[in-house]
Order: structure tokens, then sequence, then C-alpha cells
């Protein structure tokens, strides 16, 4: 199987880089994030404070039993300091939060509109099970950064500097040699470890991806499954991923299971030889009994953060691999682009004209060669020959899904890769031969061709479509839903759905791209009937299979192999005996047996 762009392995990023990106997110609420940071050191300053209070609490109590007095002040200040250190940190996530949900939503929005941006290409190529999983982990992934960055690393690092600060300057140094020992031998063990354990996390989001695509694939796929009962060979596929993301989940939690035993044992360590230093204190007489609950209370302190720094540390770890495919995503080379100096294209009475135009998809597959001529305002020019001949390649490029490599082509002698990309694709509206709908009702599609119309002017687009009777007749009318690219229509109702949409659009320019090939013969004549009066005095490219709907046409061009072998009207085509004239021939053919066989079958 041919390895799209998004299978390949994503570069590892400069996490710098990627923080980088997110603090103009930030800055958009730069009066909350600054409240927050102030409430966060308030919140630490209190959590500090509370073991000074403690040890004064302890020492007033350690006395002989006819000097005890209740130290109800400090009890008291030890309460309020223990509900301050909570309140102040539910106030930094409460005001906090709109920074967080707001960036990820901007952040969510821009990946979603650039790859609206991208080209025809690179959708083609795309797998969108993958894509959807990469930017819901990378969505999540900044929630989590964010919010863990600034609000549990940050205070961990200021706790541990103000508890540092007041051991060393009230007791002996040892104290503060033995806390630095064990915080740097945890801090190099975690760092180590988590850098080995990045490879399972980026093969389990690689495997999770790629089982994510298979899944929805299969089941945009599932009356081809059905057709063909590969239910078991669906699953088996699914599985094989799963296994690989299994084996990588596994090393994941071992590997994890070893670095939390390594920490646990490095602040075991740590504090056995803190408390043995103070009791040793307390018993030479040069510390408190206070002192000794300072120091252990402390350590408690320090612990609790600093393992759950190591676990932030690695989760932010993740978050950023998390984010790396997402923010792969957004440095996608947009191949189409507008220039700088792009104007709108000036659509009154267009006239279109392709010049020497040379086309390919890949470098070593040319489609289009030397393909010249001219739609003039107002008229009919009709493209017919058989599969693969680069008839549909035409609107392709009209819509500017590609750029050409050579010739050009203009449209009011405006090259169109000289204009924007909106005022030109305005301007366009197309029937096509496989058409899509969203999974919506039937109102949002065929409204879809201009959001903004009215209910009337919808309902006056599907009676030209006729399709107004249909609808009217389901339960729901025009709420009915679709289903999943309009599966739950026959392909003659998803065609009306198509031409009702391109009528409320009313572009100046019509492209019908085999627009009646999944009609009936009864219903091609009516639709048939009904794209002329919408296509008269509008500039039309009709892309044709049935020459009999094409006969009428201005001008038709026969293409064959990327290259117009033949043009001329109907009769002039019919006249030179060629290509056409046999193509015309066969169809004939075809007719007249299936005519005989409707006959014979009804008996008439």
């Amino acid at each position: 199987m041919r390895p799209t762009r998004l299978e390949k392995p994503a570069p590892t990023q400069d996490n710098l880089k990627t923080i980088a990106t997110l603090l103009p997110y930030l800055w958009e609420f730069k009066i909350r994030v600054i409240l927050a940071l102030s409430l966060l050191i308030l919140a630490k300053l209190a959590n500090v404070s509370v073991p000074l209070i403690l040890k004064e609490i302890v020492d007033t109590l350690d006395q002989p039993r006819a000097m005890l007095t209740l130290p109800i002040f400090l009890i008291i200040g030890y309460g309020l300091l223990r509900l301050c250190s909570t309140l102040f940190g539910e106030l930094r996530d409460a005001i906090f939060a709109k920074v967080t949900q707001r960036a990820i939503r901007r952040v969510a929005n821009k990946v979603f509109m650039h790859l609206h941006s991208l080209s025809l290409r690179f959708h083609l190529e795309r797998q969108t099970g993958g894509v959807s999983r990469d930017i819901e982990r990378g969505t999540r992934g900044i929630s989590f950064l964010l919010n863990f960055m600034l609000f549990n690393i940050l205070p961990t690092l200021l706790e541990i500097g103000l508890v540092l600060i007041i051991l060393i300057h009230q007791y002996d140094v040892w104290f503060s040699v033995i806390i630095l020992v064990t915080l740097l031998a945890y801090i190099l063990l975690t760092l180590f470890v988590t850098e080995w354990r990045m490879i399972f996390r980026r093969t389990m989001n690689n495997m999770d991806s790629k089982a994510n695509t298979q899944a929805i694939d299969s089941l945009l796929n599932y009356e081809t499954v059905k057709y063909f009962g590969n239910e078991a060979w669906e699953a088996r596929r699914y599985d094989t991923h799963l296994q690989s993301w299994e084996k990588a989940a596994v090393r994941n939690q071992t590997s994890l299971a070893t670095l939390n035993a390594g920490q646990s044992a490095i602040i075991a360590i740590g504090v056995t030889l803190l408390m043995l230093l103070a009791a040793e204190k307390v018993i030479d007489g040069s510390m408190t009994l206070g002192d000794l609950v300072l120091v252990n209370a402390f350590m408690l302190q320090l612990y609790m953060p600093l393992h759950f720094l190591g676990f932030v540390y690695r989760e932010i770890k993740h978050a950023l691999a998390d984010m790396e495919r997402m923010f792969t995503l957004l440095e996608e080379n947009r191949e189409i682009q507008d220039k700088p100096d792009a104007q709108p294209l000036r659509t009154d009475h267009p006239a279109i004209r392709f010049r020497h135009v040379d086309f390919s998809y890949e470098p070593n597959r040319q489609i289009l060669f030397d393909v010249s001529f001219d739609i003039p305002a107002g008229k009919n020019i009709a493209v017919v020959g058989h599969s693969g001949s680069g008839k549909s390649t035409l609107a392709r490029l009209l819509f500017r899904f590609y750029d050409i490599q050579d010739g050009s082509i203009r449209i009011n002698d405006q090259d169109i890769r000289d204009v924007t990309q909106q005022s030109l694709r305005a301007a366009l509206g197309i029937v096509p031969q496989d058409t899509v709908l969203f999974n919506d009702s039937l109102y949002y599609n065929i409204a879809y061709g201009r959001p903004d119309a009215t209910e009337e002017e919808v309902h006056a687009a599907a009676r030209s479509a006729h399709i107004h009777a249909f609808i009217d007749s389901l339960p729901d009318k025009y709420g009915t839903l679709v289903g999943e690219r309009g599966l739950k229509l026959s392909g003659g109702e998803k065609q009306r759905v198509a031409i009702a949409r391109t009528i409320l659009k009313n572009s100046p320019i019509l492209i019908f791209d085999e627009a009646t090939s999944a009609l009936d013969s009864s219903s091609e004549k009516r639709i048939q009937t009904e794209l002329e009066r919408i296509a008269h005095n509008r500039t039309t490219l009709t892309i044709a299979h049935r020459l009999s709907t094409i006969a009428d046409a201005d001008l038709i061009l026969v293409m064959a192999q990327g290259r117009i072998i033949e043009r001329g009207t109907h009769a002039q085509l019919l006249a030179l005996k060629g290509a056409y004239a046999q193509m015309w021939e066969l169809q004939q053919q075809e007719e007249v047996k299936q005519a005989n066989s409707e006959i014979n079958t009804t008996g008439v």
C-alpha cells in the first residue's frame, strides 16, 4: 500500500518552538494570566507557611504541663493558611479556564481552516480517521500543557526554592544538601527514563491513528464490506494495528512502573537521611521537636509535588508528542495560494479561454496535452470522450483545485491564478458526476448552495430540480436526514439535490459534469429541459457521456488521451465520420437495444 504523507513519521519538533506558538493565545487574556499567576504565588506562600505555623504550635505545646497554654491564634492561623492554599488555587483555576479553552478553540479552528485551504492533492492522499484523531489528541494536549506547565511545574519549582531558602537560613546546611541531591537524582532519573519512553508514546499515537483511519474507512464502505462478505478480513486488518498499539502500550506501562519505582526509592532515601539528621539534632539539643516536625512536613510537602512533577513532566512530554502531529498538519504547505496582489474575478458576461494547457497530477503522468478552446459568454460548450480522456480534469482546473504546468486559463481575460480563489469559486456552479452530501437534512444540503437563501428560494430550487414533490412526500419533509455521504438517498435523488443546490447558487458560470448520469431516461429528459433553462444566457461547460444530452450544444469538443481530437457542432462532427460519429452510432444502437428489451419485458 502506498503510504500517504500523513503516514510518514512526524519529525521531532522543537519543544520550545511548540510552546512558543501558544504564547500569543495566552497573552490575549494577559490580565487573567497575571491574576492567575499572582494567585499561584499567594497559594504557594500560604502552603510554605503552614509547616512554619505547625512548628510554633508543636513547640508551644512541648512544654511542662504547668506552663501549657492553648495557642488559639496559631491554630486559627494554621487553619486559615490551609484554607488559603486551597482557595487561591481554585480561584486561579477558575480565572484561567477561559484562557485555556479559548486557546484550544482557536488552535483547533486554525487547523480546521488550514486543512480547508490545502489543495485537492493533499485531501486525496489524506486519511480522514488519522487526521481527526491527530486533531483530537493535539487539542487535548494543549489543555494539559497550559494548565500543568503554568500551574504545576512553575509553582513546584517556586515551592522548592522557598523551602531551600528557609532551611539554609534556619538550619544546618546539610539539610539543604540532602534535599538538593535528592532533587537532582530525581530529576535526572525522570528526564532520562522519560526521553527513553517517548518512542513508545509516538508508536502508540501512530498505531492509534492508523487503527482509527482503517476503522472509519471500513465503516464508510459498510455496503462494500457486506457485498464481499469481508467482515472478518476488515476485523483482522483493524486488529493488526491494535496489536502494534498493544505492544507499545505494554512497554509504555512497564517502563512507567520502572520509573515510578526508581523515583520512590530516591525520595525514600532522601526522607530517611533527613529524618536521621533531624533526630540527631533533636537529641543533642540543637533542634526542637517542632523543628523535627517542620523538616518532616517540608519534605512531605515537597515529596507530593515532586512526585507529581515527575508525572506532569512525563505527561507534558506526551502532550508535546500528541501536539506534534497536529502542528505537522499546520506545516503542510498550501499548494494553491492567492497572490499578494490577487484581484476579484470580473463576472459580467464571463468568457472562458483555455490556451495551450498542459497538466499532470504526477510528474510521470501527464493528463492534458496542449488543450486550447474558448467558451464565449452565454454559450454552452460540451466535452465528450471515453473514461480517462481528461474531461473531468477540465472542471477541477477551472475551480483551481490544481495549478497547470504550462499554458493559461482565463476568464474575462483574467488569468485564474491572478484572482482570489474565493471570487473564482463564487462564480462557478457545478453539478458533479459523484454527488456527496453532508450527513444533515435535505434542507441543509440544498441551502448549502447559498446558506443565506430564504426558505421560499430553497423550495423553488427544489422544484426546478424536480425533487420538491419527493421531499414533500417524506414524513419529515425537508428535515429528513440523508445519512453519511447521502447514502439514504438513491443516486438519482442525490443528483437532483446537487442540481437544486447549483440552481440556488445562481452562478454566472455553470459546469455540468455528467449531471444526469444517475437518472433514468424519463427523468433525464425532464431534468435536461430544466438544465437547459437555467443554462440559458450563462457560460456553460457540459461534460457528457450520453451524446443525446449535448446535441444542441454550441460547440462539442471530443477528447482522447488528454488531447482535443475533434471539434464542431453535432451536425459537423457527424459529417466528419470520425470518433464522435462512431460514439454516436454505438450509443444509438445501445438505446435501440434497451428500448426493445423494455418492450419485450412489458409485453407491449
